[in-house]
């Protein structure tokens, strides 16, 4: 008797003990949304990153098992201002019921010419203080799924924030050393125009907004008569990117290849960039090396 009491007092505490609630299932379109992401849920939350790291996420070719990802998630993060072209269909094929999250939300958009068409630019995470907007947008986001955990998103959300914060006066001021006339760098597609104007640096591109865009002659022969009358030193490509179109203009150009830089997607775990502030980390040196040379 004694023994059955014992089993049944034990029964009857396990089941008034409330069930540990399973983690918010997010789904995150691409690596750098995927790192700001995590650092804010932290172990609160399952993550799936649809474009990983040094992937394209302009060419990204969605496939079923992405649909799959979809229709279970709680949460799906996305950049908006149509940089994930397939995002939508994407969705739709899922049938989902999960929360879409627009990161670039409340960001006041450049425009950027391509092929003739003025359209909003979308790599707005370029600019520090707009990576600050899409923080407060995914942890707003986190914790009104999550509310219980809420104060966790909020604590991470705002560390974050500082972090970025600092890296945004340090990125000012290393820019800043570098003469006006100077701050001039070619890359492989039109990914910077944030970065350049929050930070005062002009860059150029012989593609446009898509990686997989071609370049016409006469826009490249322009930029080569460009890059030699105004002696531009700094040639960069992207790590998502192919890298013979800035050896060809360096070649015809004598300019040198100044590296790597990372605009639309993290490096690997163990690369230069594996994370968003890293972003900066590896590409503000750079830059600023090459500008130096022109």
């Amino acid at each position: 008797m004694k023994s059955f009491l014992a089993t049944l007092v034990l029964g009857l505490s396990l089941a008034a003990t409330p069930a540990f609630a399973a983690p918010l299932n997010v789904i995150a379109s691409f690596s750098i949304l995927g790192d700001i992401t995590r650092e804010i849920g932290g172990d609160k939350i399952t993550l799936t990153t649809l474009v990983g790291p040094d992937g394209d996420a302009h060419t990204f070719e969605p496939a079923p098992v992405d649909a799959r990802a979809l229709h279970s998630a709680d949460i799906i993060v996305m950049n908006g201002l149509h940089f994930e072209g397939w995002m939508e269909k994407l969705v739709k094929a899922s049938g989902t019921k999960a929360t879409l999250v627009v990161a670039s939300k409340g960001i006041t958009p450049l425009d950027m010419d391509e092929d003739g068409e003025i359209i909003p630019d979308p790599h707005a995470w370029q600019d520090l203080a707009n990576g600050a907007i899409y923080v407060r947008n995914i942890e707003a986001a986190l914790s009104a799924a999550d509310p219980e955990d809420a104060s966790t998103y909020k604590a991470n959300a705002a560390a974050l924030l500082a972090r970025l914060d600092r890296l945004d006066q340090w990125t000012r001021a290393e820019i800043a050393a570098i003469p006006a006339a100077k701050r001039k760098v070619i890359t492989t597609h039109d990914a910077f125009g944030y970065f350049g104007a929050a930070y005062g640096v002009t860059f150029l591109a012989p593609a446009g907004l898509s990686t997989d865009a071609e370049p016409g002659a006469g826009s490249l022969s322009h930029l080569i008569d460009q890059i030699k009358e105004e002696n531009i030193k700094a040639l960069f490509i992207e790590n998502m990117s192919d890298p013979r179109l800035m050896d060809m203009l360096s070649r015809e150009t004598n300019a040198q290849v100044g590296g790597e830089l990372y605009s639309d997607a993290l490096s690997p775990a163990d690369g230069p960039a594996p994370t968003y502030p890293a972003v900066f980390e590896n590409n503000v040196p750079k830059l600023v090396a090459a500008m130096k040379l022109n």
